[in-house]
This record gives structure tokens, C-alpha cells and sequence, in this order.
């Protein structure tokens, strides 16, 4: 067993920094001489969402929207009868399983692929986090000092990807908690439409904004509710929403709300990036400039990018941005395609819908 001190740093620095995770799992291929490295996630409503070495992107595309993924039955038998620890595939399935298991007839064989290695681990929050190494079928299956190489790496991976997580969670409430401080009501969502954090202004409307079971958030309104859960579904599968502002009529005790949701902008098969949208809520009525810092803030604009995005909210005409701005026509236009961009969105009426309110307190 040789153990490369230099890798197991890279897995802590990977859990502040995800996007260095795809080139770890390559150096781990090389580690055991392997042809792939997988981490995955399973959560409890069974969404599926990974990260790889480069090798592995084709098969994992295609096995994590496939209906096929759900016969997956080697990491239950891993937690069964090696939990926490790396084991050979035929250790935990006989010959005669792994010759007609769907992952491998479908996903492995087509790709010259033979023997796999994985060990699961089960998170306090009922996902399960699997690591699994693939070696080609001209190969010899994994040599014992090969598990035990898995083995001493996998008490640092765990560590790093469970740190990971807790990250992504805090990310998450630092974002609530930032829109709070320019009085906005803020809630960020996961894949599963689950409330990950909430802020407490967005708490004041649970008469109108509600979760219940799972922390499945929800509207009150039929219509919007119906709307809000097809725009969640849609991102949830990678899609752009055509509609991603939504309308809450008033009623007599409440004012007319917009509620504007935000994809967030990661990879979104990160296993580390769970929260996919940010629910926005603005009260109709208060438009007007909205504040360069909020915007900046919010969409990671550069400053050019906010002062175009302010101008197309208040309704100014490209050419008429321009000569304000001293940027050419064709500077804006190309300002207003890296905005959309980055909000979510394609029209110029989206965009001015979407910053509608985004104005510093005491505006």
C-alpha cells in the first residue's frame, strides 16, 4: 500500500474548491491502474448526482438519467456487508449476478469495462455518498494491495467529501442570510424541491410560502404552487424555465408578490452542489433602479455588466445605454448576452421582471 500524502491534501483542498475533483479522481485511476473513478451521491428521493475522472463522463451522463439506475444493487450490498470499506464487486455479487446486472450489461460492458471496486457510506442526512473504480476488461481484476491502496485513501475521502457537503450547506445559508441583509425574503432550494435555508423575512410569508413533508416547499395559491413546481422540476433536470418569475395575487390581508427563482450557477452534477434554485420574493409596486451592489452581489456581475443590467430595467434602449455609457452598440449587446447569462435569463422582459425590487434597503 502506497500512500500519497500530496493526494490526500488535495482532497481537503477539493472540498472548498469542488471543480478540482474531476482531476483527483484521475490521479486516484492512477493510483490503483484504473480506467475510471466515480463519486456519487444518492439521496433519499433517490436523485443522482456525481462527480468523475474525465474517463468516466460518457458512462455517467448516460447512468444517471437512466430509469436503470435504480437496479443499481451493489452499493445496498456494499452497506450491507462491507460497510465503510473498499470491496471487489465479486465480493458482493456472484458471477452469475454481475453477468446479467443491468449496470454492467448497459453501462460497463459497452465501454470495455469488467471489474469495479466500491465502498458506500451513509450520511447523517440519509444520502449515500458511493465511491466506485473501474478497470478494463484486458485487465486483471483489482490485486489485494490495490483494495488495501482504496482503503488507506478512504478515511481522508470520506472526511473531505462529508466536509464537502457541510460546505455546500453553509453556502447556502451564507446566501440566505446576505440577501437578508438587503431586506430581501430568500430561500435556497435543493434538487429534490426541498428547503435547504431560509431566511427570515421568507419565514414571515408561511401563510402564502409554505414546506411541509420533507421540507418540500410549496405555494398556497393553486396556480403558482403549479407553476413554482413545474419551474423547480425543469431545473432540477438541467433545463432552462421559459418562465422563472412568478406571480402571488393579493389577498386581503397581503400585497401582490413576484417570486423570482435563480438556478444556481455550478455544475449541476456536482455532488457537492445539492442546492440548484434561489426563491426570491420582491412585493409588486416596488420597482425602480435596482441597486448596483445588490445585483453585483447577486449574479456576480462585473460592474460594466450592472450598470448595462440597471439601465435594461429601468426600460432604456440599447442605443440609448450606450451613448450613457460611452460603450459601443455592439458592446451592450454583448454586456446583455453575458447577463443573460448569468441570470437565467433570455429577453430583455425577463430580465427587467427579475430585478424588480432588488433595491437596498431604505431606497
Amino acid at each position: 500500500m502506497n500512500i500519497n500524502t500530496e493526494l490526500v491534501d488535495r482532497f481537503y483542498e477539493a472540498a472548498a474548491i469542488p471543480e478540482f475533483w474531476p482531476a483527483i479522481c484521475s490521479e486516484l485511476c492512477r493510483a490503483v491502474d484504473s480506467y475510471s473513478v466515480i463519486l456519487f451521491d444518492v439521496a433519499p428521493d433517490q436523485t443522482h448526482s456525481y462527480v468523475c475522472s474525465p474517463s468516466a463522463e460518457a458512462i455517467m451522463a448516460a447512468f444517471s438519467s437512466s430509469p436503470l439506475r435504480f437496479q443499481n444493487i451493489r452499493p445496498v450490498r456494499a452497506l450491507q456487508r462491507s460497510p465503510s470499506s473498499f470491496a471487489r464487486d465479486i465480493e458482493l455479487m456472484s458471477q452469475e449476478e454481475l453477468d446479467v446486472d443491468p449496470v454492467y450489461t448497459h453501462f460497463m460492458r459497452p465501454y470495455g469495462l469488467k471489474y469495479a471496486a466500491g465502498c458506500a457510506i451513509q450520511e447523517p442526512s440519509g444520502h449515500t455518498l458511493v465511491f466506485d473504480v473501474q478497470k478494463e476488461d484486458f485487465k486483471s481484476g483489482f490485486a489485494q494491495d490495490e483494495i488495501n491502496t482504496l482503503n488507506g485513501y478512504k478515511p481522508d475521502l470520506a472526511r473531505a467529501t462529508l466536509l464537502a457537503s457541510r460546505l455546500a450547506f453553509q453556502q447556502a445559508t451564507t446566501m440566505t442570510s446576505t440577501l437578508s441583509a438587503v431586506g430581501l425574503p430568500a430561500a435556497v432550494i435543493g434538487a429534490a424541491g426541498n428547503v435547504v435555508s431560509m431566511n427570515s423575512e421568507m419565514e414571515d410569508l408561511n401563510s402564502r410560502i409554505r414546506t411541509g413533508a420533507q421540507n418540500r416547499i410549496s405555494l398556497g395559491q393553486v396556480e403558482s404552487n403549479k407553476l413554482l413546481q413545474d419551474i423547480l422540476e425543469q431545473t432540477k433536470l438541467g433545463l432552462i424555465p421559459s418562465v422563472q418569475s412568478i406571480p402571488i395575487a393579493a389577498d386581503f390581508e397581503n400585497p401582490a408578490l413576484v417570486l423570482h427563482l435563480l438556478p444556481v450557477k455550478r455544475n449541476a452534477r456536482d455532488i457537492f452542489s445539492r442546492s440548484t434554485t434561489i426563491l426570491i420574493a420582491t412585493p409588486v409596486g416596488e420597482v425602480g433602479p435596482p441597486d448596483l451592489r445588490v445585483i453585483c452581489g447577486l449574479f456576480d456581475l462585473t460592474a460594466g455588466e450592472a450598470r448595462v443590467a440597471r439601465e435594461v430595467a429601468v426600460g432604456t434602449s440599447i442605443e440609448d445605454i450606450a451613448k450613457k455609457t460611452g460603450l459601443t452598440v455592439q458592446t451592450v449587446r454583448t454586456y446583455l448576452k453575458l447577463i443573460f447569462s448569468k441570470t437565467g435569463t433570455s429577453r430583455q422582459s425577463q430580465l427587467t421582471a427579475l430585478l424588480s425590487g432588488l433595491r437596498a434597503p431604505g431606497m
